[in-house]
């Protein structure tokens, strides 16, 4: 008798369930798998979340270091819809401390990127971002260094 099941097509967070499966099962650390792929450890950690498009190159060496099924491969190369929390106001207390940061720090960063540098935005696209651990004596601090081109708005 054949089957009649349909099955359920790969989804991008179907792939991000199964690389950080991987990634827990071979005990691996993003800092591993970025120096791989000779790209920072912020860039592919956020791809292989579910954030970022792959090259062909790239989800293929995402492929065979995560086990991936070549449907897998492929969904790496698509864009994905950006933006992965799933509430408004996250609950994840890590995640929130960063809401709570731009809550309460926003007004003073908009104000001080506007008097420097005009009228604009800070590129999330022409970006990077660097996370490192600083050592201190009253405990360690997480240091983080956001560069984003500013672009002008423009009169028209």
């Amino acid at each position: 008798m054949k089957s009649t099941a349909i099955t359920k097509p790969m989804t991008r967070e179907d792939v991000t369930d199964l690389i950080y499966s991987a990634k827990v099962q071979k005990g691996l650390k993003w800092s591993d798998i970025a120096v791989k792929l000779k790209l920072s450890k912020e860039w592919v950690t956020a791809c292989c979340l579910g954030q970022m498009t792959c090259t062909k190159q790239q989800a293929t060496i995402l492929g065979k270091i995560f086990d991936l099924p070549p449907e897998a491969v492929k969904i790496l190369q698509v864009v994905p819809y950006k933006g992965s929390l799933p509430t408004q106001v996250p609950t994840d207390p890590l995640i929130y401390r960063w809401y709570e940061i731009v809550s309460v720090y926003g007004t003073t960063i908009k104000e001080l990127i506007h008097e420097e540098f005009g009228d604009g935005i800070m590129s999330a696209i022409d970006f990077s971002m660097d996370i490192t651990r600083e050592p201190d004596p009253k405990g360690d601090r997480v240091n983080v260094v956001l560069s984003g081109k500013f672009l002008p708005y423009k009169t028209y």
